[in-house]
């Protein structure tokens, strides 16, 4: 072969291979298009608060933004399952309240808090279980089903607290999970962590989470294939209320207090981390990564305010408006540059 030909057949090769790169790069871009975005929000809010609020960008500052999110991107990785099933959870906000008055009520009662933790989980896992058993076996919508277990979960609370707080003793070893550091690191921090990676690797790594996605995205091929759906979908509830009881834990533990008010609005907060991080409310299309950027944003989106000294009320509105966009771009703006990269 001629010199010639082998730098015309280098050259192919070269264009060949920057070819492969590109569509590999648009097909990337295309799946994670929503993710980037987030992330993308996420880098303009930090430069923004960096400049305008002076004690924004401080190692203690962040690190207290990854404390007080810990709750809400725990539970928003679990839903990120239960949403991409085209399902989700109403429920997680009341779970919230009655794990931590729960064991409020049992440590400061005398009960081991080794114990009452794990009371508190398994209950937290038999709400899941009862609302993955009415959406799986019953067939009835889980809007409605974990609707009428919110309504039920905080009622209960609401009835052994009778709507008073109840104090966790200093002594009891549970106030770590609120309060606690590693090397300096909130250990709310630490278990989001540690959460957000096996929910990641769980869910891009795994067979369930491919499970997960074909529930969403064509439940029925899915079913012909042999694979127990019905298994598979009340997993992610179980899962999803296990989850709850742990971010109420986490919440209790940080106030040294149980409370049935905690969690007022809780599921919103969950839902739109979840849905801005790019997860589709019509199921099928998910992102853990995503989700916890969206946490993220939630939280340095309200310590920002409180630190630029604007009222807490606006917060909530805040978030509302937040999640009426990402759903707008959910279903519309990124749907259409999906299409055009096509």
């Amino acid at each position: 072969m001629s010199s010639k030909s082998t730098v015309r057949q280098d050259a192919n090769d070269a264009s060949a291979e920057k070819l492969r790169r590109d569509a590999g790069l648009k097909a990337w871009l295309q799946r994670n298009i929503l993710t980037v975005a987030v992330g993308g929000v996420l880098l303009i809010l930090f430069v923004f608060f960096s400049l305008t609020a002076d004690s924004f960008f401080t190692s203690a500052n962040i690190l207290n933004i990854l404390r007080q999110i810990a709750p809400t991107m725990i539970t928003a990785v679990a839903m990120t399952f239960v949403i991409t099933t085209s399902g989700i959870d109403l429920s997680v906000g009341s779970m919230v309240a009655l794990s931590g008055s729960l064991l409020a009520i049992w440590t400061h009662g005398g009960m081991d808090s080794t114990l009452a933790l794990i009371l508190v989980l398994l209950l937290g896992g038999v709400v899941g279980l009862v609302n993955g058993w009415f959406t799986s076996y019953r067939g009835l919508p889980p809007f409605i089903v974990t609707l009428a277990t919110l309504g039920v979960v905080r009622g209960v609370a609401l009835l052994i607290t009778q709507g008073y707080s109840t104090p966790i003793p200093d002594e009891s070893w549970v106030t770590v999970l609120g309060q606690g550091r590693v090397y300096g690191v909130p250990v709310p921090a630490l278990i989001a962590v540690v959460v957000a990676a096996i929910g990641w690797f769980t869910f891009t790594h795994t067979p369930y989470g491919r499970y997960v996605v074909g529930l969403g995205s064509n439940y029925e091929s899915l079913r012909r294939t042999g694979v127990n759906t019905k298994l598979i979908n009340l997993i992610v509830f179980l899962v999803s209320g296990i989850v709850a009881a742990i971010a109420g834990v986490i919440v209790a533990a940080r106030l040294a207090s149980g409370s049935s008010n905690a969690g007022q609005g809780f599921e919103l907060e969950v839902i739109t981390a979840v849905v801005l991080g790019g997860t589709s409310l019509l199921g099928g299309r998910g992102s853990v990564l995503g989700t916890v950027l969206g946490a993220l944003v939630l939280g340095v989106i309200a310590n920002g305010l409180v630190l630029l000294h604007v009222s807490p009320f606006y917060v909530q509105i805040a978030q509302g408006v937040i999640l009426l966009l990402a759903i707008f771009m959910n279903t519309r703006l990124f749907a259409r540059f999906g299409s055009a990269m096509r």
